[in-house]
């Protein structure tokens, strides 16, 4: 489809049913990506079960047409990354016990400026990204083909909720009613928490995850539990508590010379190609990327930019100074995301993060809950621009107009914004504090990372061995972030989700014995439909328990 004609169209594939729709779905798919984020340290793309929910949909109301599906599961999924943002860095403010400096107003005021930064730069960097480059977007492509390729309906959304039925009840069982355990198997091995998450959830982690990058992940559970703290420990080399500092900090380490790897790897030769670009073209290239926006449309960018600014400056207290360096830095990483997630479909959000709160650190005053805010607002900006970006690579293989994908993305993840904060304040209200960290009820990796990295290291030997690790593997194509995640996970989540992989491996080879049809779809639609109804079921029990006036 050419430009014009996708210009021409915009408004019939951002339809008031597809929106109504894409709404609902969103409240649904950003609380439950909150709880799934808290819960298992990650936090797998949607795209791929929001674009089979929304044909499915739409179908139901008559409705064929691929690119309103398109549009629809954009605005479904578009809080999600909103939602991880800020589960990978707030819930590190309560692990802190700084719970009484920060309100659910501030919250939201962070996921408002990185919500509007993340919208700006997407807008801004699409045609290079995406029309002018050979970048891959494995997310955005597979949720292409997903849409292209489902043909049963009526099948498929037995499979999804039927699937999203049976965890949720599961989760009521586990959790309401107390009639299994959270953990299985457990053995006693001092410093390691060796066990089977009774968790479908995580399972389908494993399972949808799969191959090469679970290894990683389980390789680095291996490494850091029975390498540094077990063999460490019988070597004594350490005591427990120091190795299991020795692991954190490698882990995190792992964590960033991933996000390090990327910059050092992948963004800057590709801004040095922009820069020399620029040189030889003058302007025409910055042109050329904004010349399908009205000059109404580009005046609203710069007020979105300016409103960013501002709430940086008035609304968190950091002062205009900090305001600006964040919202240039913001931009910077949100190239980087899109980099990233056009490369691998990774996109390490916190990382950037942490990479411009450690640049605030350097040159300002900042409270440790500011930090978090900074943070915070990076993140969000970073998980958007990722989501939004393999979206417009769905939309340029099917035909999507731009302008129709980003005006959902925007109602989406300002809905988006609403909804995550108000599922993080009613989970915090209902498990307390103490629910969120290493081996609580809510692990939040990510933000655990972030709080240790504001007040200080537990082992720096370990955090920069991790670091140049991180970078050296990255740079070497191998999954670095997954290899930190096992390092710093609980090693029963990594287990659980190594044994998701193994039942994809059997899954497979069954059906390419049987000759089954589709089986990496149907596959995929059964995963996605258990991840959504643990997780969803998992928010509205939480829920439950603040209006029963519950704390645990």
């Amino acid at each position: 489809m050419s430009e014009k004609s996708s210009r021409a169209s915009w408004r019939g594939q951002l339809s008031p049913v597809g929106i109504v729709i894409g709404c609902i779905g969103c409240v649904i798919i950003t609380a439950s990506s909150v709880y799934t984020a808290l819960k298992m340290g990650a936090l797998p793309w949607p795209t791929i079960f929001t674009s089979i929910v929304a044909l499915f949909l739409l179908r139901a109301f008559g409705r064929r047409s691929l690119n309103e599906a398109n549009v629809t599961q954009i605005v479904m999924s578009a809080g999600s990354m909103v939602a991880g943002g800020l589960a990978f860095t707030i819930p590190g403010i309560w692990m802190l016990g700084l719970a009484d400096e920060v309100s659910w107003v501030e919250m939201l005021v962070v996921a408002l400026v990185g919500t509007l930064l993340g919208l700006v730069c997407t807008a801004a960097i699409r045609r290079r990204f995406v029309d002018e480059s050979d970048l891959e977007y494995p997310i955005g492509t597979a949720a292409a083909e997903t849409l292209m390729a489902t043909k049963t309906g009526g099948v498929t959304g037995k499979r999804l909720f039927g699937s999203m039925g049976l965890a949720g009840l599961w989760c009521v069982a586990r959790d309401a009613l107390g009639w299994m355990p959270t953990l299985v198997a457990q053995l006693p091995i001092p410093g390691v928490s060796f066990a089977i998450y009774n968790s479908p959830q995580m399972l389908s982690v494993g399972f949808l995850v799969g191959g090469f990058a679970v290894a990683f992940w389980f390789l680095g559970a291996l490494v850091g539990n029975f390498g540094i703290i077990t063999g460490g420990s019988a070597a004594g080399l350490w005591d427990v508590a120091t190795a299991q500092g020795i692991v954190s900090s490698l882990g995190m380490g792992l964590m960033m010379g991933s996000g390090v790897g990327v910059v050092l790897k992948d963004i800057l030769p590709q801004a040095a190609r922009v820069l020399r670009g620029r040189r030889e073209g003058g302007d025409s290239g910055n042109a050329r990327a904004t010349s399908g926006w009205s000059r109404l449309e580009r005046g609203t960018l710069a007020l979105m930019v300016a409103a960013a600014a501002l709430l940086v400056c008035i609304g968190l207290g950091l002062g205009p100074v900090v305001a600006v360096v964040v919202v240039l830095l913001a931009f910077v990483t949100t190239i980087m995301s899109a980099q990233s997630v056009g490369q691998t479909g990774i996109d390490p959000m916190e990382i950037f993060g942490l990479i411009v709160l450690l640049a605030v650190a350097a040159f300002s005053n900042a409270s440790q809950v500011q930090l978090f805010y900074v943070a915070g607002v990076v993140a969000v900006a970073c998980g958007l621009a990722g989501d939004v970006m393999s979206d417009f690579k769905t939309g340029a293989i099917i035909g999507t107009s731009p302008r129709a994908m980003w005006v959902g993305q925007a109602i989406g993840a300002l809905l988006g914004t609403v909804v995550a904060v108000a599922v993080l304040v009613t989970l915090f209200s209902a498990y307390g504090p103490g629910a969120f960290g290493s081996g609580q009820m809510f692990v939040s990796a990510q933000a655990s990372v972030v709080a240790t990295m504001v007040t200080g290291i537990p082992s720096v030997p370990g955090f920069v061995i991790g670091l140049l690790g991180g970078i050296a593997l990255y740079w070497a194509g191998l999954p670095a972030m997954m290899f930190g995640l096992g390092v710093y996970l609980p090693f029963y989540m990594s287990l659980t989700a190594a044994l998701g992989a193994g039942v994809r491996w059997v899954y497979e080879r069954i059906c390419a014995a049987r000759g089954v049809a589709d089986s990496e779809e149907k596959g995929v639609v059964v995963a996605s439909g258990v991840l959504g109804g643990e997780s969803i079921v998992g928010v509205v029990i939480a829920l439950a328990s603040v209006v029963g006036g519950l704390t645990g």
